[in-house]
């Protein structure tokens, strides 16, 4: 018998690194955004619902909406606490575009290329310059309606300007009143094309800024403490999709409280070089997409929500996306110090939508059965998930340096300097990160704060890629490279944008590139060759190779890995950097494992203990399970189940109005129509009677001895289904 019970007040069981419930003080733990008013359907259970679009969600015209305030109470009514979400950068404006609100029409403000091309959301909704005039629509046709609504935490989602944009009237306007003089077009230099993003980033930086500010300001003057969040796609995601946004930028303002870390199997499965293959790495690059986002707000300690989706934007088959879900969902559970979720976006589209049966079948069909029912048991699982002290496995202290900037040089090319897929990025991570690294990001925006780089032993950087927006960032590194830290530089620093005009070639300044600044500061002379060199109790290595180099070419990588392997031995005291092929992650009672492929083997990783595998709807239990090369393994370990008395371990449902007796365990369930609800419960004996609403359900053999757990299965229902047990 694996676990002895005793209804007393025992000290909980927790795994040695330590966790906690990771509840925050609002209560919202687990969240998700719909447009539509509370249907049985899509009644998934998460603490929160964002209520979207006063006006609804531009791609949703299926049916005739209610109100923003129907649709609020709705939800309220079934026991959610509601928020508000919209676009910042497109939404459902067109009293706004078409002159209803002021009496003039702004469809001259959209995005506009080169070619003169409006870039469009949908119909009547473009992407948007963010003028003050559209400010002001925003602020007091929508803003003010939601708090009057009683909403406290509003989420202004996507703030985005296409890299190809930058033509439209309105930006030349916004371009003269923000530089002082005539616009000039992106294509024709490195320069304006520098210039013309860094405006992009100011203007999104303005826009959340007043939104937000006149937010918290409104709310005030009605008795309420309104929090603003920002839904945003990752730093690593928008520069490679080409789009410019404020991202880590905004951490520090006051009036932002958060975010939520918008990764998904869409931007996840965005291709990028590895060995000299072209390919779609989507567990790897959803570890780097959030780790970009947490280490974005771990230095300023604002709320971070992960994001993921059982599908995707695009259109592909159901083995497609959970193949892909549980991807993005593990290398999500891999930072154990976020435990806050949207566990879905429009469970509208989940549920309800058709999707190929199969990538070679044109037959559509809604979501499985038993994909829906892993999918609620996962999702559920979120609303349990611990903070944990745990450490994820491998060697710590590989960080590689980001900024804003990153989103600055990917569009248009200039002087014949590419950076395919953003490949001088990847070129520092993947070498690393297939080798089994828990690789970490900093972002230049951050180095103020000391905790930014306080884990660090070795950072990469490279300037081939970014630059640097403020010469105190640089202080920041010189200090501390000075106090002991090792930083690895690679980059040939002639890509068309080292000589842009900034900071570091005007003001009395005259360096050709950004980082003979920086050298100079750790005494090292501008444009110095390969080799290592010291600064106070630190080292500096300079590699002569744009990073992209270390992944456009099959074993491109070989003398950069073997030259930070050495950099670690000096920054660690004579350790190695411990190569693997796979990432292990214990997490209160759960365990989370991936295990790649282009990697350092093809072994298999052995989880052992008595592990339920909530990656199956049948909910086995297991005394070891392999995960292979390509797959993750997610588990729940019954023997660190903290706490004595009888639960729910796993369940495609949430339970509410538990009343646990000496020889009784009852529930109600609650979960979506149409889905089917497996849970597997702990008891501290095989029961005498198990109830679904009343009605004996009693099979001996869903006792599971070895676990003491009962399989148990019905329909779900969002009204509530009783359960009770007797032993």
């Amino acid at each position: 018998m694996r676990k002895i019970f005793a209804f007393s007040f025992l000290l909980p069981l927790l795994c040695s690194c330590g966790a906690d419930n990771g509840q925050k003080t609002d209560g919202v733990k687990t969240t998700f955004q719909s447009s539509r008013e509370w249907r049985p359907t899509i009644d998934n259970r998460a603490d929160a619902v964002m209520v979207y679009g006063v006006g609804g969600n531009p791609s949703d015209r299926s049916r005739r909406r209610m109100s923003f305030e129907e649709r609020v109470r709705s939800w309220q009514d079934k026991g959610y606490v509601t928020h508000f979400m919209t676009g910042i950068a497109w939404g459902e404006y067109q009293d706004y575009f078409t002159g209803e609100w002021d009496g003039s029409w702004h469809l001259d403000e959209g995005q506009v290329t080169a070619k003169g091309d409006t870039i469009w959301h949908g119909h009547l909704v473009p992407y948007l310059v963010p003028t003050e005039n559209y400010l002001e629509y925003i602020k007091e046709r929508h803003v003010k309606r939601v708090i009057d609504a009683g909403i406290d935490a509003i989420f202004m989602e996507e703030p985005e300007f296409w890299a190809r944009g930058g033509y439209s009237e309105s930006f030349k306007r916004e371009w003269k009143r923000y530089y002082g003089f005539d616009w000039r077009p992106q294509h024709e230099s490195p320069e304006n094309t520098y210039l013309s993003n860094k405006l992009k980033y100011h203007l999104y930086y303005n826009a959340l800024n007043e939104v937000f500010t006149f937010a918290k300001e409104y709310g005030r003057s009605k008795g309420m403490d309104v929090k603003c969040y920002v839904p945003t796609h990752s730093l690593v995601n928008y520069s490679q999709w080409q789009i410019v946004s404020p991202e880590a930028s905004l951490a520090s303002l006051p009036c932002v409280d958060g975010y939520i870390a918008q990764v998904w199997t869409g931007t996840s499965r965005e291709p990028n070089y590895y060995e000299g293959v072209y390919a779609e790495r989507v567990f790897e690059t959803a570890y780097l997409e959030y780790g970009s986002m947490e280490s974005m707000t771990a230095p300023t300690g604002r709320k971070m929500f992960f994001l993921t989706d059982p599908i995707e934007d695009r259109a592909k088959d159901w083995d497609d996306y959970k193949r892909n879900y549980q991807a993005t969902f593990t290398a999500q559970l891999l930072y154990p110090g976020i435990a806050d979720y949207e566990i879905m976006p429009w469970p509208e589209r989940i549920y309800e939508g058709l999707y190929r049966v199969s990538a070679d079948s044109d037959e559509r069909a809604n979501i499985p059965k038993p994909y829906a029912t892993q999918m609620q048991v996962m999702v559920n699982s979120l609303n349990k998930m611990p903070v944990s002290r745990c450490k994820v496995s491998g060697s710590e202290g590989v960080t590689v340096l980001m900024a804003n900037s990153l989103m600055f040089q990917r569009f248009p090319l200039h002087d014949g300097y590419d950076d395919p897929q953003l490949s001088n990025f990847y070129g520092q991570a993947l070498p690393f990160l297939k080798r089994g690294v828990p690789v970490k990001t900093a972002h230049v925006e951050n180095l103020g704060y000391r905790e930014t780089l306080a884990d660090t032993k070795v950072l990469l950087m490279s300037y081939s890629n970014m630059k640097p927006l403020d010469p105190d960032a640089h202080e920041h590194l010189a200090r501390w490279v000075k106090k002991g830290g090792v930083l690895v530089f690679s980059g040939r620093d002639d890509d068309p944008f080292q000589g842009v005009q900034e900071w570091w070639n005007t003001g009395g300044n005259s360096f050709a590139a950004p980082s003979d600044h920086l050298m100079g500061l750790m005494g090292i002379a501008a444009s110095s060759p390969s080799g290592e060199y010291r600064y106070g109790k630190g080292l500096v290595r300079i590699l002569r190779n744009d990073p992209k180099e270390y992944v456009l070419a099959e074993g491109g990588a070989e003398e950069f890995v073997s030259t930070v392997c050495e950099m670690y031995r000096k920054a660690a005291g004579g350790k190695e950097l411990q190569f693997k092929n796979s990432f292990y992650l214990e997490r209160g009672p759960y365990d989370i494992v991936s295990v790649m492929g282009e990697s350092t083997g093809s072994e298999p990783y052995t989880v052992r203990g008595t592990l339920i595998d909530l990656f199956d709807p049948q909910l086995p239990v297991y005394g070891s399970k392999d995960v292979m090369p390509g797959e993750q393994g997610y588990f729940l370990d019954v023997d660190r189940v903290p706490g004595e008395k009888p639960q729910v371990l796993a369940s495609a449902s949430r339970e509410y109005d538990e009343l646990v007796t000496r020889d009784r365990y009852s529930y109600v369930a609650k979960s979506p129509v149409n889905t089917i609800n497996v849970s597997r419960v702990l008891l501290p004996s095989a029961p005498v009677s198990v109830k679904v609403d009343g009605m004996e359900v009693l099979d001996a053999s869903a006792w599971d001895a070895g676990s003491m757990t009962y399989l148990l299965s019905f329909s779900n229902s969002p009204e509530g289904v009783h359960v009770e047990f007797r032993w």
